[in-house]
């Protein structure tokens, strides 16, 4: 079992948020799609979005929101644009 703290791996080890954010040295990001339902948990800032629609959202290796817009190809430059490594999660 694992607490809000920790994240199993795909071979049964555990990380920590730390070690997360550690991840890549600071310079990796990830993509990952976003329902527009779901944007407020994330963003609250955002302003409404109407629903049914798909997004991308980049995140840094933590998880912490950085960005989000309408398609991968612009997440990925804003990634570039401050020397992020961009990866996709699904």
């Amino acid at each position: 079992m694992t607490n809000d703290t920790e994240t199993t791996t795909e071979t049964g080890a555990l990380m920590s948020a730390e070690a997360f954010a550690l991840l890549g040295g600071g310079q990796l990001a990830y993509v990952k799609p976003i329902r527009s339902e779901d944007v407020k948990a994330l963003f609250p800032k955002a302003p409404s979005i109407e629903p049914g629609l798909m997004l991308f959202a980049l995140h840094g290796a933590d998880g912490t929101p950085i960005m989000l817009a309408d398609s991968r190809e612009a997440v990925v430059a804003n990634a570039i644009q401050n020397e992020l490594q961009a990866v996709s999660v699904h």
